[in-house]
Protein backbone atom coordinates (compact mmCIF):
# COMPACT_ATOMS: atom_id res chain seq x y z
CA UNK A 1 0.00 0.00 0.00
CA UNK A 2 1.28 3.46 -0.88
CA UNK A 3 1.23 5.97 1.98
CA UNK A 4 -0.85 9.09 1.52
CA UNK A 5 0.16 12.53 2.76
CA UNK A 6 -1.45 11.72 6.13
CA UNK A 7 0.16 8.32 6.56
CA UNK A 8 3.73 7.72 7.67
CA UNK A 9 5.55 4.46 6.94
CA UNK A 10 7.15 2.93 10.01
CA UNK A 11 10.31 4.81 10.94
CA UNK A 12 9.75 7.76 8.56
CA UNK A 13 9.76 11.14 10.25
CA UNK A 14 6.24 12.58 10.83
CA UNK A 15 7.44 15.88 9.35
CA UNK A 16 7.69 14.32 5.87
CA UNK A 17 5.43 16.21 3.46
CA UNK A 18 4.14 15.43 0.00
CA UNK A 19 4.54 18.56 -2.13
CA UNK A 20 4.18 19.65 -5.77
CA UNK A 21 7.23 19.12 -8.07
CA UNK A 22 8.28 22.77 -8.04
CA UNK A 23 8.38 22.90 -4.23
CA UNK A 24 10.29 19.61 -4.07
CA UNK A 25 12.86 20.93 -6.57
CA UNK A 26 13.34 24.14 -4.57
CA UNK A 27 13.91 22.14 -1.38
CA UNK A 28 16.34 19.83 -3.17
CA UNK A 29 18.38 22.74 -4.53
CA UNK A 30 18.53 24.31 -1.07
CA UNK A 31 19.87 21.07 0.39
CA UNK A 32 22.32 20.74 -2.52
CA UNK A 33 24.00 23.98 -1.45
CA UNK A 34 24.70 22.45 1.98
CA UNK A 35 25.82 19.15 0.43
CA UNK A 36 28.35 21.00 -1.72
CA UNK A 37 29.62 22.86 1.34
CA UNK A 38 30.03 19.53 3.12
CA UNK A 39 31.87 18.04 0.11
CA UNK A 40 34.30 20.96 0.04
CA UNK A 41 34.88 20.63 3.78
CA UNK A 42 35.46 16.89 3.40
CA UNK A 43 37.99 17.55 0.62
CA UNK A 44 39.78 20.04 2.87
CA UNK A 45 39.85 17.56 5.77
CA UNK A 46 41.25 14.91 3.42
CA UNK A 47 43.97 17.34 2.33
CA UNK A 48 44.87 18.07 5.95
CA UNK A 49 44.91 14.35 6.70
CA UNK A 50 47.42 13.80 3.89
CA UNK A 51 49.60 16.54 5.35
CA UNK A 52 49.74 15.04 8.84
CA UNK A 53 53.32 14.49 10.08
CA UNK A 54 54.67 10.95 9.93
CA UNK A 55 55.97 8.77 12.76
CA UNK A 56 58.75 6.28 12.09
CA UNK A 57 57.87 2.73 13.17
CA UNK A 58 60.87 1.56 15.18
CA UNK A 59 59.55 -1.64 16.78
CA UNK A 60 60.11 -4.89 14.82
CA UNK A 61 56.53 -6.21 14.89
CA UNK A 62 56.03 -9.79 13.80
CA UNK A 63 52.82 -11.28 12.38
CA UNK A 64 51.73 -14.74 11.33
CA UNK A 65 50.03 -15.15 8.00
CA UNK A 66 49.17 -18.03 5.68
CA UNK A 67 52.73 -18.02 4.28
CA UNK A 68 54.40 -17.87 7.70
CA UNK A 69 56.06 -15.13 9.71
CA UNK A 70 55.89 -11.59 8.36
CA UNK A 71 57.05 -8.12 9.35
CA UNK A 72 55.10 -4.91 9.00
CA UNK A 73 57.25 -4.08 5.95
CA UNK A 74 56.40 -7.33 4.15
CA UNK A 75 52.67 -6.75 4.67
CA UNK A 76 52.89 -3.94 2.10
CA UNK A 77 53.14 -6.69 -0.54
CA UNK A 78 55.41 -4.62 -2.80
CA UNK A 79 53.34 -1.43 -2.57
CA UNK A 80 54.16 1.82 -0.79
CA UNK A 81 50.97 2.31 1.22
CA UNK A 82 49.32 -0.04 3.71
CA UNK A 83 45.91 0.23 5.39
CA UNK A 84 45.43 -2.02 8.40
CA UNK A 85 41.94 -2.66 9.68
CA UNK A 86 42.10 -3.62 13.36
CA UNK A 87 39.49 -6.37 13.36
CA UNK A 88 37.94 -7.27 16.72
CA UNK A 89 38.78 -10.95 17.09
CA UNK A 90 40.64 -11.85 20.25
CA UNK A 91 42.35 -15.09 21.26
CA UNK A 92 39.76 -17.69 22.22
CA UNK A 93 36.83 -15.86 20.61
CA UNK A 94 34.40 -18.15 18.78
CA UNK A 95 33.72 -15.54 16.07
CA UNK A 96 34.63 -12.03 15.04
CA UNK A 97 32.77 -8.86 15.95
CA UNK A 98 29.54 -8.53 13.90
CA UNK A 99 30.15 -4.81 13.28
CA UNK A 100 33.71 -5.43 12.07
CA UNK A 101 32.32 -8.21 9.88
CA UNK A 102 29.72 -5.77 8.53
CA UNK A 103 32.57 -3.54 7.41
CA UNK A 104 34.80 -6.39 6.20
CA UNK A 105 32.13 -7.72 3.83
CA UNK A 106 33.36 -5.07 1.38
CA UNK A 107 37.10 -5.70 1.74
CA UNK A 108 37.59 -8.17 -1.11
CA UNK A 109 36.34 -5.82 -3.80
CA UNK A 110 37.94 -2.76 -2.19
CA UNK A 111 41.37 -4.40 -1.88
CA UNK A 112 41.36 -5.26 -5.59
CA UNK A 113 40.78 -1.64 -6.59
CA UNK A 114 43.10 -0.11 -3.97
CA UNK A 115 45.96 -2.25 -5.24
CA UNK A 116 45.78 -0.19 -8.45
CA UNK A 117 46.56 2.93 -6.39
CA UNK A 118 49.73 1.58 -4.74
CA UNK A 119 47.81 0.60 -1.58
CA UNK A 120 47.43 -2.73 0.21
CA UNK A 121 44.45 -3.39 2.48
CA UNK A 122 44.69 -6.08 5.17
CA UNK A 123 43.11 -7.00 8.48
CA UNK A 124 45.03 -7.68 11.69
CA UNK A 125 43.68 -9.38 14.81
CA UNK A 126 45.18 -10.64 18.05
CA UNK A 127 43.51 -14.04 17.65
CA UNK A 128 45.73 -16.91 16.56
CA UNK A 129 46.00 -17.65 12.85
CA UNK A 130 43.94 -20.89 13.05
CA UNK A 131 41.14 -18.92 14.77
CA UNK A 132 41.32 -16.24 12.07
CA UNK A 133 41.38 -18.78 9.24
CA UNK A 134 38.37 -20.67 10.60
CA UNK A 135 36.21 -17.55 10.83
CA UNK A 136 37.45 -16.22 7.50
CA UNK A 137 36.46 -19.51 5.83
CA UNK A 138 33.02 -19.37 7.42
CA UNK A 139 32.49 -15.83 6.08
CA UNK A 140 33.82 -16.67 2.61
CA UNK A 141 36.36 -13.84 2.62
CA UNK A 142 39.58 -13.76 0.62
CA UNK A 143 41.36 -10.61 1.81
CA UNK A 144 44.65 -11.00 3.66
CA UNK A 145 44.20 -11.30 7.42
CA UNK A 146 47.13 -11.89 9.74
CA UNK A 147 47.59 -12.58 13.44
CA UNK A 148 49.45 -10.24 15.78
CA UNK A 149 49.23 -12.79 18.59
CA UNK A 150 52.18 -12.48 20.95
CA UNK A 151 53.24 -9.03 19.71
CA UNK A 152 52.64 -5.53 21.04
CA UNK A 153 51.09 -4.30 17.79
CA UNK A 154 47.45 -4.17 18.90
CA UNK A 155 48.37 -2.64 22.24
CA UNK A 156 50.67 -0.02 20.71
CA UNK A 157 47.92 1.04 18.30
CA UNK A 158 45.39 1.14 21.14
CA UNK A 159 42.85 -1.43 19.98
CA UNK A 160 43.62 -4.17 22.55
CA UNK A 161 43.57 -3.77 26.32
CA UNK A 162 44.84 -5.68 29.32
CA UNK A 163 42.51 -6.92 32.05
CA UNK A 164 44.05 -4.29 34.34
CA UNK A 165 43.21 -1.48 31.92
CA UNK A 166 39.62 -2.68 31.59
CA UNK A 167 39.24 -3.00 35.37
CA UNK A 168 40.59 0.52 35.89
CA UNK A 169 37.99 1.98 33.54
CA UNK A 170 40.73 4.03 31.87
CA UNK A 171 41.46 2.50 28.49
CA UNK A 172 43.28 4.79 26.07
CA UNK A 173 41.14 4.72 22.93
CA UNK A 174 40.39 7.23 20.18
CA UNK A 175 43.11 9.52 21.59
CA UNK A 176 41.45 9.84 24.97
CA UNK A 177 40.38 7.93 28.05
CA UNK A 178 37.34 5.69 27.82
CA UNK A 179 35.69 2.89 29.74
CA UNK A 180 34.45 -0.04 27.69
CA UNK A 181 34.20 -3.65 28.92
CA UNK A 182 36.02 -5.28 26.01
CA UNK A 183 39.58 -6.41 25.44
CA UNK A 184 39.32 -5.49 21.74
CA UNK A 185 38.01 -2.38 19.95
CA UNK A 186 37.99 -1.43 16.25
CA UNK A 187 40.21 0.94 14.33
CA UNK A 188 42.16 1.53 11.15
CA UNK A 189 45.80 2.56 10.79
CA UNK A 190 47.70 3.76 7.74
CA UNK A 191 51.37 3.19 7.03
CA UNK A 192 53.72 4.36 4.29
CA UNK A 193 57.05 2.97 3.14
CA UNK A 194 59.80 5.33 2.04
CA UNK A 195 63.57 4.86 1.62
CA UNK A 196 63.40 1.45 3.25
CA UNK A 197 61.61 2.74 6.35
CA UNK A 198 58.02 2.26 7.51
CA UNK A 199 56.06 5.24 8.83
CA UNK A 200 52.74 5.48 10.67
CA UNK A 201 50.76 8.31 9.05
CA UNK A 202 47.22 8.06 10.42
CA UNK A 203 44.85 6.13 12.70
CA UNK A 204 41.13 6.46 13.27
CA UNK A 205 38.67 4.82 15.66
CA UNK A 206 35.01 4.73 16.70
CA UNK A 207 32.85 7.06 14.54
CA UNK A 208 35.94 7.83 12.47
CA UNK A 209 35.31 4.46 10.81
CA UNK A 210 31.85 5.54 9.62
CA UNK A 211 33.19 6.65 6.25
CA UNK A 212 34.34 3.06 5.59
CA UNK A 213 30.79 1.69 5.86
CA UNK A 214 29.12 1.81 2.41
CA UNK A 215 25.83 0.35 3.72
CA UNK A 216 25.45 3.25 6.14
CA UNK A 217 26.27 5.76 3.41
CA UNK A 218 23.55 4.25 1.21
CA UNK A 219 21.02 4.20 4.06
CA UNK A 220 21.78 7.85 4.83
CA UNK A 221 20.23 8.69 1.44
CA UNK A 222 16.85 7.22 2.42
CA UNK A 223 13.91 8.74 4.35
CA UNK A 224 14.31 6.26 7.22
CA UNK A 225 18.07 6.65 7.29
CA UNK A 226 19.84 4.18 9.56
CA UNK A 227 16.60 3.71 11.53
CA UNK A 228 18.46 2.95 14.77
CA UNK A 229 16.97 5.43 17.26
CA UNK A 230 14.81 2.83 19.03
CA UNK A 231 17.61 0.25 19.32
CA UNK A 232 19.68 -0.40 22.48
CA UNK A 233 22.74 0.86 20.59
CA UNK A 234 23.28 2.04 16.99
CA UNK A 235 24.55 -1.23 15.49
CA UNK A 236 22.30 -3.61 17.44
CA UNK A 237 20.55 -4.79 14.26
CA UNK A 238 23.74 -6.01 12.57
CA UNK A 239 24.40 -9.74 12.27
CA UNK A 240 27.07 -11.80 10.58
CA UNK A 241 25.91 -12.11 7.00
CA UNK A 242 25.08 -15.81 7.46
CA UNK A 243 22.83 -15.10 10.44
CA UNK A 244 20.09 -12.82 9.15
CA UNK A 245 16.70 -14.41 9.72
CA UNK A 246 14.66 -12.81 6.91
CA UNK A 247 15.74 -15.34 4.31
CA UNK A 248 17.95 -12.86 2.49
CA UNK A 249 21.11 -14.77 3.22
CA UNK A 250 24.43 -13.71 1.80
CA UNK A 251 25.27 -16.22 -0.96
CA UNK A 252 28.92 -17.07 -0.35
CA UNK A 253 29.21 -19.36 -3.37
CA UNK A 254 27.91 -16.67 -5.72
CA UNK A 255 30.41 -14.19 -4.27
CA UNK A 256 33.29 -16.64 -4.72
CA UNK A 257 32.22 -17.25 -8.32
CA UNK A 258 31.97 -13.51 -9.05
CA UNK A 259 35.44 -12.88 -7.62
CA UNK A 260 36.91 -15.75 -9.62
Amino acid sequence: MTATANENPKGVTPSARVVPPAEWLAARKELLIKEKEFTRLRDELSRQRREMPWQRVEKPYEFEGPAGKETLATLFDGRNQLIVYHFMLGPGWKEGCPSCSFLADGFDAAALHMAQRDTTLIAVSRATLPEIEAFKKRMGWRFKWVSSFGSDFNYDYHVSFSKEEIASGKQYYNFGSTSYPSEELPGASVFCKKDGNVFHTYSTYARGLDILLPVYNFLDLTPKGRDEDALPHPMAWIRHHDRYSDGKMFDIEKLKSALG
